[in-house]
């Protein structure tokens, strides 16, 4: 069984249903607030409340409810979800200490930082036997209907376990339907009878996002169009009086630049992960520390808008689904050794070509590190290969056959993001500066 979330953009069926909502969520976020405030932080560190010691305050006679009737008007459930949020994010606050990250304390969230509304096992009805293509409504406790684009329909045999209705920055609401189910997942071949020619190693880079063990590279999203649009949003929702109706206006305005950008990472990766897992029976990939890479300074930019964590767990996820193992290696040492011989030779950022001064073997930069994860990869999943061998001048120009994403095949080792995004999607070019980063 595998839980699995289907999000969809949503319309209320009126206006006071979308009043109601929200009033439900400020509801949610003022018992959070007072739970929060009144009873995790005022306890020792060592001594927290739990769960269902501050659920157990919502109702009795002595409650929070009798305390503040108004409180009564949401379905109970949201209340208890509410309240689970803190334990929720103490876990994430955990993890994140627990890699490194210097975090602080839960806060007190304000009415834009608190958006959303969790009903979990009852409260709500899914109907998606409308009579219109691609059409469902949820019908919300205490709240109304809502209507949802739906795209991609429900498993048949899933048992939906929680839905969450949200009310993004850019002022659209979206539902998000949790559904427990046994998936028809393809098996993950035996390690043994994997041949090293069905697998590839993947460098993740920046001017060019991704560059294979066959030849294949695929350029980044080029981002300064988008870029280019958020900061005149900005420039405009600063000369704007806070919190005016043209202010919220101009901030709608730029939350909505910066949701198409992440759309368009994240379409970019989803597909490039999608056709990989399906094309290979093992994808291997670099274990990178990329919370290190951007405290370096100097390139965090370019390298947080790469998105790499994100990328390697979207061909996780596609891994499961297409069948296919997804294995990361250790970084260290990729770019530096020559793939065929192992002899390691530092470079500046600069040189973009790899030359053993041991073997006399040339090629791409990138081409040599996807080759070397390759090697990496096959030993640690415990697959046996002769040793590879690469000619003289197999770098990134030698043509190879590609299968793209969008069904679409041809003869290229250097394929741009238009290639793989949807069609219609803007492509420009990389800025210069780019040019000079790694990759």
């Amino acid at each position: 069984m595998v839980e699995e979330t289907f999000k969809y953009a949503a319309t209320p069926e009126d206006a006071e249903t979308a009043t109601a909502a929200w009033a439900d969520i400020q509801t949610c976020r003022e018992v959070y607030n007072h739970a929060l405030t009144q009873e995790y932080r005022p306890r020792p560190d060592y001594n927290k409340p739990s769960y269902r010691e501050m659920q157990n305050k919502l109702t009795g006679p002595t409650g929070w409810k009798k305390r503040w009737p108004e409180w009564k008007n949401v379905y109970s459930k949201c209340l208890q979800m509410a309240i689970r949020r803190i334990k929720q994010s103490e876990t994430v606050l955990e993890s994140l200490q627990d890699r490194g990250y210097d975090v602080g304390r839960l806060k007190w969230k304000p009415p834009r930082e608190f958006r959303s509304i969790v009903y979990n096992q009852s409260g709500f009805d899914v109907d998606h036997n409308t009579d219109r293509t691609d059409h469902a409504i949820v019908n919300f406790s205490k709240i109304g209907d809502f209507h949802l684009t739906y795209h991609r329909p429900l498993p048949d045999d899933g048992e939906i376990t929680q839905i969450i209705l949200k009310k993004e920055k850019t002022g659209d609401w979206s539902v998000s339907i949790v559904v427990e189910y046994d998936p028809d997942y393809p098996e993950k071949p035996p390690v043994e009878d994997i041949d090293p020619v069905d697998t590839v190693g993947i460098d993740l880079g920046i001017t060019k996002f991704i560059h294979d063990s066959d030849g294949r590279s695929f350029k980044s999203l080029d981002e300064q169009r988008d870029r280019d649009r958020i900061e005149r949003r900005h420039r405009n929702l600063s000369r704007k009086t806070y919190d005016s109706n043209n202010w919220k206006t101009a901030r709608r305005k730029l939350a909505q630049a910066y949701d198409r950008l992440q759309n368009r990472r994240e379409d970019y990766r989803e597909k490039l992960a999608n056709e990989y897992t399906t094309r290979y029976d093992a994808v291997f990939l670099e274990d990178m520390d990329v919370k290190a890479m951007t405290e370096n300074g100097g390139n965090s930019r370019n390298i947080a808008s790469m998105s790499w964590r994100e990328t390697i767990q979207a061909f996780k996820r596609h891994g499961k689904k297409n069948g296919c193992h997804v294995i990361e290696v250790p970084p260290e040492g990729t770019t530096k050794r020559c793939s065929q011989c192992g002899c390691e030779t530092d470079k500046p950022l600069w040189v973009r070509e790899h030359s053993c001064p041991a073997c006399g073997f040339e090629a791409d930069r990138d081409y040599n590190a996807a080759l070397e994860i390759k090697r990496l990869g096959l030993e640690q999943l415990g697959v046996e290969a002769q040793t590879m061998t690469v000619g003289q001048g197999m770098a990134e120009s030698t043509p190879v056959e590609t299968v793209l994403p969008g069904k679409t095949e041809t003869e290229v080792s250097n394929v741009s993001p238009k290639r793989v995004v949807e069609p219609g999607s803007p492509c420009l070019k990389e800025p210069p500066k780019a040019a000079s980063r790694q990759g």
